[in-house]
């Protein structure tokens, strides 16, 4: 069980080798963590060096955080994730939210490989997150409530900040990118899905299906951060006309797709002034 005691215990190691505060937190999905190499004057810690913090396994993730300056903005960059199918807990896989949050970050920006199930969608494009559906069968706020963060029952309606995702979109168009936008449902993984359950999942209402982001979400919602998700759609998942994907074509995609998504993250961070982080 993660408390809050733990939480402080690992912000406050952070603090001690560092002299900025972070405003905004960015965890970058896989293949998606290059763009943590441009955070200048970066102090680079490998996440097992962090008290309470597990350790990532994931190809594509390097599994550390960087802080420092992006675009003028103060950031706490996780370059790699943790998954719930690596065996951690819904609460280990959001624990660094909780850092984040403790450190001084007000907003979220949370990217991801995904499978697009939306036949208007294609390989390379990326998305705009503008709800989700948790079908993990775990849900990372179950147990002992964390009152100091947050409450007990907190509204999932609104997790995604609508005045971020529409600064995303017109950022897109200004930069001369054609975003997507739409739902994400997450899954537990480690497989991906069979043709019958992406068909499922279509119905459901998801655009795109993916292993990761939801927990997180949902965490710094329960704790009133303003969140932007941006998802990169890696390979088409439609269940009557299912192929088969790998990792190495998932990472092999997000690579293609990483300029623009740099471009756009960057972007934002460069024209979206502080207000847009700060919950009202």
């Amino acid at each position: 069980m993660i408390t809050s005691e733990m939480i402080h215990e690992s912000s406050e190691w952070i603090k001690k080798q560092i002299d900025v505060q972070p405003k905004i937190g960015m965890i970058l999905g896989s293949g998606l963590g290059e763009l943590a190499d441009e955070i200048e004057d970066a102090l680079i810690i490998p996440f097992d060096k962090i008290p309470h913090f597990p350790s990532s396994t994931v190809e594509g993730h390097k599994g550390q955080l960087v802080i420092g300056k992006m675009e003028g903005k103060v950031v706490v960059a996780m370059q790699g994730r943790f998954h719930f199918y690596e065996g951690y807990s819904m609460q280990q896989v959001t624990f660094p939210v909780r850092v984040m949050k403790e450190l001084g970050c007000r907003g979220l920006i949370v990217t991801n490989a995904c499978g697009g199930m939306n036949e208007n969608f294609q390989p390379g494009d990326l998305m705009v997150i503008n709800d989700h559906i948790n079908f993990t069968g775990a849900n990372p706020l179950i147990g002992q409530n964390l009152d100091d963060y947050g409450p007990r029952f907190p509204d999932m309606s609104q997790a995604y900040t609508s005045t971020l995702r529409e600064f995303a979109l017109e950022t897109g168009k200004k930069l001369g990118q054609t975003l997507q936008k739409g739902v994400y449902v997450a899954v537990s993984g480690p497989t991906y899905m069979s043709g019958a359950e992406l068909i499922m999942l279509r119905k459901f209402g998801a655009d795109v299906v993916g292993m990761s982001t939801v927990p997180e979400v949902m965490v710094a919602s329960h704790m009133s951060m303003n969140v932007l998700g941006i998802s990169c759609i890696t390979d088409m998942a439609i269940g009557e006309t299912i192929e088969g994907i790998t990792h190495e074509e998932v990472m092999k995609v997000a690579a293609k797709a990483k300029p623009r998504f740099k471009e756009l993250v960057k972007e934002i961070l460069k024209s979206g002034n502080e207000s847009l982080w700060v919950k009202k």
